[in-house]
């Protein structure tokens, strides 16, 4: 991968970062957030006739100047760039993701992650899955819960593969299920490792990515999200006697979408969307 020099001060400021960017804890678990909060996970450009390209030129000019967002390959491609330019010591990895259908795991390069090590330290990031993805970066030290705000997040070892797991906000405490999200080894990768599964998840009807349009983003109150013709906002409490989580969901007419894009993730597109929302079929082969 190109490890060459990027316009950091633009991309910090793209995500709303402010403070000296020097290659410690405090800021890798800062810039993983303010990327959270700025910048998509959407897949908008598979659906408005382009194709996702994993050039890092590319994506940074999509995710910094034109203020898009992406999928995995695209934002932990530009998070790894964005780390490397900063001092941190960065490796990617593989990760495959579990489907809820089916219970079974994606094919070997599924899902892009990074492994930053800081200290003596190992820690997991992952700015490019959406829901459930978590907000800040996780220690791969230990096994032991790791709380993040309503939810609560282990990574659980067996042998050389990684678990993560996660409980809910209806699900925590010592009682509660944990949920596989997706699994990994540390064996290192290459951006180009992933660009036959790129191409996957943007031509199969096995991937939610060909079948629905979709843009979420991480909000510091909960979480907005549109997916075909629907926009649905979360809210978090504030404290635990504030009730519940809230859910609303809105239809949207198609004349509506670009306007909501815009409002809600300031996204403009050059092309036009095609909304879509269709049912995804189970993959043939898992593992």
């Amino acid at each position: 991968m190109n490890s060459e020099q990027m316009d950091v001060e633009k991309y910090l400021l793209r995500i709303g970062f402010a403070a000296p960017a020097e290659a410690n804890l405090e800021v890798l678990r800062s810039v993983h957030t303010c990327h959270l909060l700025s910048v998509p996970f959407e897949n908008l450009t598979v659906h408005s006739g382009g194709r996702v390209r994993l050039d890092l030129p590319l994506l940074y000019d999509k995710i910094v100047n034109q203020r898009r967002g992406g999928f995995c390959f695209e934002n932990n491609s530009l998070f790894w760039w964005l780390l490397t330019n900063l001092g941190f010591r960065v490796t990617v990895i593989s990760g495959q993701v579990r489907n809820q259908v089916t219970c079974r795991y994606a094919p070997s390069n599924d899902h892009l992650i990074l492994v930053v090590s800081l200290e003596g330290r190992r820690w997991l990031c992952d700015v490019g899955f959406g829901v459930p993805g978590f907000s800040a970066p996780l220690s791969l030290e230990t096994s032991a819960p790791q709380v993040q705000g309503h939810r609560v997040y282990r990574l659980r070892k067996d042998g050389d593969v990684h678990f993560l797991e996660w409980q809910g906000e209806q699900n925590r405490g010592a009682d509660g299920d944990w949920v596989e999200i997706y699994k990994f080894t540390l064996e290192p990768r290459r951006l180009e490792d992933f660009a036959e599964m790129c191409h996957y998840h943007q031509s199969s009807p096995s991937s939610i990515f060909f079948c629905k349009s979709l843009c979420t983003v991480l909000k510091p109150w909960g979480r907005v999200a549109y997916v075909g013709h629907r926009l649905t906002t979360t809210t978090y409490p504030t404290t635990e006697a504030t009730g519940g989580v809230e859910t609303t969901t809105r239809e949207l007419k198609e004349e509506e979408i670009p306007g909501v894009l815009a409002e809600e993730f300031g996204i403009v597109l050059l092309s036009p969307l095609k909304p879509k929302d269709e049912p995804i079929t189970p993959p043939p082969v898992m593992y």
